[in-house]
């Protein structure tokens, strides 16, 4: 039985973050097939004590709690632990910041699969050094894991222009299947009527542009819907804390972080799905949406325009005239459920790619 080790999230489950949300979904069907997998959490993240989830078995370790340093180091300790403790046949390291140590574990004699979830270096909260860091670890991961996974053509022609990085395996991120809650309970407790809101999700940081939706939003006057944001920060900040105080100056509905049922009912009921990101890998949120059948309203950047919406769909990003206008004629206009083509991103499907490149290794 081949012994994977998984290096580069927060952990799982029901933890904040797409490259978190993506393991949760992955690695329970590959565990399912027969592998041993072990994910290493960060202990400040996990706010349980279980030893495995579905099939998954669960380490947690300790690490700075400071965004700069708390990725760099816990991946350090998951390579040690995995080499040292765990004799892992497979190191599975996920996004680029993680992917610095790379050549480390290569060293130690670990086989190592990276997957790249995004330029993370493009996002708002980093200081220049930590781009150069980041960009550094982008690098690495790609010129130096044995294999490579991206979850859009948009990073694959990136990596192959930049690194020269052209075996690397285009595996979509994945929507799990939509579970239709009919109840309207949490509904009434947050003070909405169903198909009578906006809805967005996501981490309070700058590029999710969740400011400009508020103001999008308030301009349009619009007092027959509620708009409700889902979400919160890793680490609370300026930025975060001025969102905050943005959506309660203007009635926004703010639940905090939620999955499970209550996101099911959330994602059942809305109006209307909205995501105005300057950044994104391949947006799970967005993809959760469209399983949902809602209408969507989303940022043109390449990460959403390769889902291939209608136009209709799309604003320009950071555009707020424009957003404000799509926003009032998708309410008056759009149909209440849209059908979406989703077979290439299939969890299913997804868990099989995979393994066949664990197998190649």
């Amino acid at each position: 039985m081949k012994k994977i080790v998984v290096a580069g999230t927060r952990g799982i489950p029901n933890i904040l973050g797409g490259v978190e949300t993506h393991c949760e979904e992955l690695f329970p069907l590959i565990a399912a097939q027969g592998y041993d997998v072990t994910i290493i959490r960060r202990a400040n993240y996990a706010k349980d004590n279980l030893p495995e989830y579905k099939g998954v078995k669960l380490i947690n370790k300790q690490t700075l709690q400071k965004k700069s340093f708390e990725a760099i180091i816990h991946t350090l300790r998951a390579v040690w632990a995995a080499k040292f403790r765990l004799h892992a046949d497979i190191l599975h390291i996920h996004a680029i910041g993680p992917a610095l140590v790379t050549p480390f574990a290569r060293l130690l004699g670990l086989k190592v699969v990276f997957t790249h979830h995004g330029h993370d270096y493009e996002r708002e909260k980093w200081g220049k050094l930590a781009k150069k860091m980041l960009k550094l670890g982008e690098r690495l991961g790609c010129c130096f894991a044995n294999e490579v996974i991206v979850i859009s053509e948009v990073i694959n022609h990136n990596i192959k222009q930049l690194y020269k990085c052209n075996n690397a395996h285009l595996i979509y991120n994945g929507v799990p299947t939509p579970n239709f809650i009919n109840d309207i309970s949490y509904l009434n407790d947050l003070g909405v009527e169903s198909k009578k809101y906006i809805f967005a999700m996501g981490r309070f940081v700058p590029e999710k542009n969740f400011h400009q939706l508020i103001n999008s939003f308030s301009s349009l006057n619009r007092h027959d819907y509620k708009l409700v944001l889902a979400g919160d920060a890793d680490h609370e900040d300026g930025y975060s804390r001025q969102l905050k105080r943005q959506a309660m100056e203007n009635g926004i509905i703010l639940t905090g972080f939620i999955k499970g049922e209550k996101l099911y009912s959330m994602l059942s009921h809305a109006r209307l799905f909205v995501l105005p990101s300057s950044h994104e890998g391949l947006p799970i949120s967005l993809l959760e949406a469209m399983s949902y059948d809602l209408p969507v309203l989303v940022s043109d950047i390449p990460a959403n325009l390769e889902v291939g919406l209608s136009p209709d769909f799309y604003f320009p990003v950071g555009n707020e005239e424009k957003l404000t206008e799509k926003l009032g004629d998708l309410l008056d206009t759009a149909p209440v459920k849209r059908k979406y083509p989703l077979e290439n991103y299939h969890w299913d499907y997804i868990a099989k790619q995979t393994i066949k490149i664990y197998e190649n290794i």
